[in-house]
């Protein structure tokens, strides 16, 4: 078995939506204020880049595309940056990717100077929260000023 994780290309676009979508509706991210449904999923490659101080992973087995995450400025806040859409396929789960993910993403945070790092999330995706808690996010009361994702009832926060 062959996994890699790379930066978003725009011929990634297509699979990563339909990955996106199709895990969201796994775990009843459906609709407005979820993830699945905000505009970037149609075209994650343009609203990732470092220009815009963020990035999006892609992870592969063999080829074939299985999930991704990313990191991006939250609420154009300098100081915090928000992880983002770390989706991966059923199949894919239980490998270690999405820890590899998470802590790509934070690596490039603390490099772009990132002070602190948002999430939120839904309390039906409990191995994503026991990871992010193994990975030191801490929860807290309600959404921070700004979060785009009214359909979430999961926020936590990280020091970086």
């Amino acid at each position: 078995m062959t996994l890699l994780i790379e930066p978003i290309r725009p011929d990634h676009n297509k699979d990563i939506c339909a990955i996106i979508k199709s895990v969201g509706e796994e775990f009843g991210a459906i609709g407005e204020g979820f993830g699945p449904s905000d505009p970037e999923v149609l075209a994650m490659s343009q609203y990732y880049t470092r220009e815009k101080n963020s990035i999006y992973l892609v992870a592969s087995i063999d080829g074939s595309i299985v999930g991704g995450c990313g990191i991006a400025p939250f609420a154009h806040s300098a100081q915090t940056c928000e992880l983002k859409k770390l989706f991966l396929l059923p199949q894919s789960r239980g490998l270690g990717l999405g820890k590899a993910l998470t802590l790509r993403c934070l690596e490039f945070a603390k490099e772009q100077g990132f002070q602190q790092c948002y999430l939120d999330t839904l309390s039906s995706m409990q191995s994503a929260i026991t990871l992010y808690e193994k990975l030191g996010f801490h929860h807290l009361e309600r959404p921070l000023d700004g979060t785009e994702h009214s359909g979430c009832d999961v926020w936590m926060l990280k020091s970086l």
